[in-house]
């Protein structure tokens, strides 16, 4: 299996066409986009295409985020668009706040960053919809391939960061193993293996953050073609221990 990062990309603007811009990428690359590729691509730069960016300038925070902001030493500004951005917060202490956002992702302010986005004062925030954005650029880029939304989410009792996968399309994200049996005879119980994690955890392996690698190609690894859905990597809340 081959993971290649696409170094051509140029700024994204909203509005882009990403799929047009990752198929002259990979073209100019001499890598081309082949059937049964798996296109990994990050979540800032379909928000950016899809203008989910944010402007402070033009944001009055309410009472309730200065307050918030003073207390956990923010920007008030932003911290009323992280405000927008959540269902309800998870976590907040030691200047981190960790939020359920509308997609239901629980993630650090809500998925709203300063990172990698031109202007001190605009942030992104995450896709509307990051399975139909995984879905239309695969619909765009004309070849059968699965697509991957990735972000960066820390992850509680573990230090650091990885890529996971918010949105999915042309392949199911889990891999279930219940029912089957292991080397020894085993049978399997609850395994269930978070294939489109892992493949958006490899591809950040290529795309690190400084790099301007905004998407990556992954060749050889073999998957069933489907329809696919980030939402199924969501836990339901019934079977969350920790909620």
């Amino acid at each position: 299996m081959n993971v290649v990062g696409l170094r051509t990309l140029p700024e994204i603007e909203p509005g882009a066409d990403l799929a047009k811009l990752i198929v002259a990428a990979a073209g100019k690359e001499a890598i081309g986009i082949e059937p049964g590729d798996v296109v990994v691509v990050t979540q800032k730069i379909v928000s950016k295409a899809e203008d989910r960016v944010v402007d402070l300038r033009s944001i009055k925070p309410s009472a309730f985020a200065e307050s918030l902001a003073r207390t956990w030493e923010k920007d008030p500004r932003q911290m009323e668009v992280i405000l927008q951005e959540t269902r309800r917060f998870v976590r907040m202490d030691q200047g981190m706040i960790i939020s359920e956002t509308y997609h239901g992702f629980i993630c650090a302010n809500a998925g709203v960053d300063r990172s990698n986005v031109p202007g001190e004062d605009v942030v992104c925030l995450l896709p509307v919809d990051p399975d139909e954005s995984a879905s239309r650029i695969r619909a765009d880029l004309g070849v059968q391939v699965a697509v991957i939304i990735s972000d960066t989410f820390g992850r509680p009792w573990r230090e650091g960061t990885t890529e996971v996968a918010i949105g999915v399309a042309g392949f199911d994200p889990l891999w279930d193993y219940r029912g089957r049996t292991d080397a020894y005879g085993y049978v399997l119980r609850s395994t269930e293996v978070a294939v489109a994690d892992m493949l958006a955890s490899a591809a950040g392996l290529v795309m690190e953050k400084a790099s301007r690698v905004p998407v990556a190609i992954i060749r050889g690894f073999e998957f069933e073609p489907g329809e696919g859905s980030g939402k199924r990597l969501l836990r339901d809340p019934a079977k969350d221990l920790f909620r």
